[in-house]
Formats: C-alpha cells, sequence, structure tokens
C-alpha cells in the first residue's frame, strides 16, 4: 500500500461502516463517564470488578510513587525490576497455582513474547478459530507450522492434532473469547493435550478475577490441578482495574522466558506504582468476594429480561453478553440511538468480528447497580 493509497482505502472503511473514531475520555473510568463532554451510563469497559477508581489502589499507588518515583528506567533485566515487581510475581504465582508468574507491560507483548519464545520451526501451533489477534500473531510470528481449528470444535481440534508429526506441539486458546463471552472447553482440551502429548496455553485475560471462587480465573472455574493447568496469561488491565500482564507456569518455563522471550527482554519494565496497584488490586479480589457474586446476579437478571423482550442472546455466562445484530449500519444505528439517551454500548464491526455478525458488546461491572441494568434493558426493548 502506498501513501497515495491510504486516502482511497479510509473511504472505503467509511463507506462499509466500518471506520473507528478515538472518543476523549474527560473522567476516571467508571460506570458513569465523561466522554467528549458529555456524561453516559457506561456499559463498555472491561472494569468488570469496578476496581479501576478504587481508592484504597489509588493511595497504593501514591504511596509507591513517592518510594520508588515514576517510571522504572530500564529493562527488568538491567535495573528495572523493582522489590514490588517480584512481590507482585511471587503473590500471583502464588493466586494461580503456579510455580512462578513473569511480569509484561501489556497482554499483546505477553500472548506475542511468550508463544514466540515456546515455538519455532519445526513445531506446531494450533489455535482457535476466534482467538485474540495477539495469540495468533503469537503463533504466526513464532515460525512454527500454524493451523486454526473451528470454534471450540473439540473433534476438529483432534482431528488436527492426530495427523501432527511435530514433537513439540502447543494448543492456543482464549479462555473467555473476547467478542462472544463464552468459555472455552478447558477440561476437554486438556484431556486432548495428555492424549496427543502436546502443551496447553490459554489467554485468561477476561476470566482472571472473574471466574473462580477467589477470582483465580478459568483453571479455578474448572477445578484443574496443578499438574493438569495450562501456561496462563493473566492481564491486569481488566478485572484488576491496572495495567500489565504476566505468564504464570513451571520454574523452567519463566526461565525460558527470561532468556528468551524478546518482549520481555527488549522492552522498559512497567512503572513500580503499577505493580503496587496490582498487588493491592490482587488483595481486594481476592477478599471481597461480594463483588464476583453480584456480578453473577447482574448477569442471571440482565438474561432473564432480555429473553422476555424477544432479543437473542450468545451463549454466554460471564460479563460479555453480545447483542447480535448482523449488519454494521444496523449495530451503529442502535449505538447511537442508546447514545442519544445516555447508555453507552459500543458497535463492534468487521473486522474485529466475522462480517455479517456486528454486534452490540454488552459489558457488565460489578459497579453497576440493578437499576442500571434495568435502564438498559427499557431502552433494548424499544429497538426490538
Amino acid at each position: 500500500m502506498t501513501m497515495k493509497s491510504f486516502e482511497q482505502q479510509l473511504q472505503n472503511k467509511r463507506d462499509n461502516n466500518q471506520y473507528r473514531h478515538r472518543e476523549v475520555l474527560q473522567s476516571p473510568q467508571s460506570v458513569r463517564i465523561r466522554l467528549n463532554g458529555k456524561q453516559y451510563l457506561s456499559f463498555s469497559s472491561n472494569d468488570y470488578l469496578g476496581l479501576a477508581n478504587d481508592p484504597r489502589i489509588i493511595e497504593a499507588s501514591i504511596d509507591a510513587l513517592r518510594h520508588y518515583g515514576l517510571g522504572s528506567g530500564a529493562a527488568h533485566l538491567i535495573t528495572g525490576h523493582s522489590y514490588l515487581h517480584h512481590q507482585l510475581e511471587d503473590m500471583l504465582a502464588q493466586h494461580t497455582g503456579r510455580s512462578r508468574a513473569l511480569l509484561y507491560s501489556t497482554g499483546y507483548m505477553a500472548n506475542v513474547g511468550a508463544i514466540s519464545a515456546l515455538c519455532g520451526k519445526g513445531d506446531l501451533v494450533v489455535e482457535d478459530k476466534l482467538n485474540h489477534a495477539s495469540l495468533i500473531d503469537g503463533g504466526l510470528i513464532s515460525d512454527a507450522k500454524f493451523k486454526r481449528y473451528k470454534h471450540s470444535d473439540m473433534e476438529n481440534l483432534e482431528a488436527i492434532l492426530s495427523k501432527s508429526v511435530e514433537t513439540n506441539k502447543l494448543i492456543v486458546t482464549d479462555g473467555v473469547f473476547s467478542m462472544d463471552g463464552d468459555i472455552a472447553a478447558m477440561p476437554l482440551i486438556m484431556k486432548l493435550a495428555k492424549k496427543y502429548q502436546a502443551d496447553v496455553f490459554v489467554d485468561d485475560a477476561h476470566g482472571f478475577g472473574v471466574l473462580g471462587n477467589r477470582g483465580g480465573g478459568i483453571c479455578e472455574q474448572f477445578s484443574l490441578i496443578k499438574d493438569d493447568e495450562p501456561i496462563i496469561m493473566g492481564t491486569l488491565g481488566k478485572a484488576f482495574g491496572v495495567f500489565g500482564a504476566f505468564i504464570a507456569g513451571s520454574e523452567n518455563l519463566i526461565e525460558w522466558l527470561i532468556q528468551q522471550s524478546r518482549m520481555y527482554v527488549f522492552t522498559t519494565a512497567m512503572p513500580p506504582s503499577l505493580a503496587a496497584a496490582s498487588i493491592k488490586s490482587l488483595e481486594i479480589i481476592q477478599k471481597e468476594n461480594y463483588r464476583r457474586e453480584h456480578l453473577t446476579d447482574l448477569i442471571t437478571f440482565f438474561r432473564n429480561e432480555v429473553k422476555k423482550i424477544g432479543l437473542s442472546l450468545m451463549p454466554s455466562l460471564t460479563p460479555i453478553q453480545p447483542i447480535i445484530v448482523g449488519e454494521e449500519k444496523k449495530a451503529l444505528e442502535w449505538s447511537d440511538y442508546l447514545r442519544d439517551h445516555g447508555v453507552l454500548v459500543k458497535a463492534i464491526r468487521p473486522p474485529t468480528v466475522p462480517i455479517g455478525t456486528s454486534r452490540l458488546r454488552i459489558t457488565f461491572s460489578a459497579a453497576h447497580s440493578k437499576e442500571d441494568v434495568s435502564t438498559l434493558i427499557k431502552l433494548l426493548a424499544k429497538l426490538v
């Protein structure tokens, strides 16, 4: 693509209702936000437990700023790995039931950095068709043989594994699929992995902190014991309300990533204040189970009421509750209607989702009230 062709390609996106705009947030992230100068009731963030603006987490970050300053100033392997980073890694390892954890600056970097370090030429990476873009990119960058199986189709996955001749095989899946909200069939995946001697890597970005009795994520949800657990990637910018990501696994796995993962070795460590904020967030997540309980109640209430008004929901029991609209233009019109009435629900369109499946991606937070959800449902009823 040449510079001169950008204008035409951008116009094509506008004509196909696929053009995206950034909007300016003028308030803390919460269920009530100020966007572009207007107030909205928001159902469009990944702040699932309502912790992004928690004063206890803010105070922990401020205390760390006073002690450690702002920037980490270096990569982890130089002088950027502070005591707070180390403490957070130890706590994340314990919380996930793994031997060790390793911090990355973002979930995208963690996925690409880990997969490309674990696999290479002569290996096999097998991924769910609906995996996040970062997982797909990690598989492609790795230079391994790359295959994709139909979404949550265990027969298709087994067909690929049964024909494989590679010694090193890695099955890669989202734990909670970010656009559909459904959960990977982890026990079945682990069974196939054992049968065909494959390792498993799960991106638990949208499950960590939300699923399980203690917020341990998808492995806790399915009661997978340590020997059966996959390699875990979790993020700190969704349910945790902070920023960053981590990989959790065995001692040897983490040591290998420290040596070989380019996205870890060649980047500046996150600010220590963010590590301190994540430590406080994890403490809250472990203690305040009522947040997950309230979130579950809201999801159940929403699904029951939406069925009464005739809207079809996807099979999701997570905070991600998409309503398939179909065409891009219609999804935008529905989103605009809600916005005009003070409720923010973003329209998700191709290429993020397949053509013909544009949707309203509704996400819930423990900070929402039942009355907030009722407000949304009443507006949705007028769109049917």
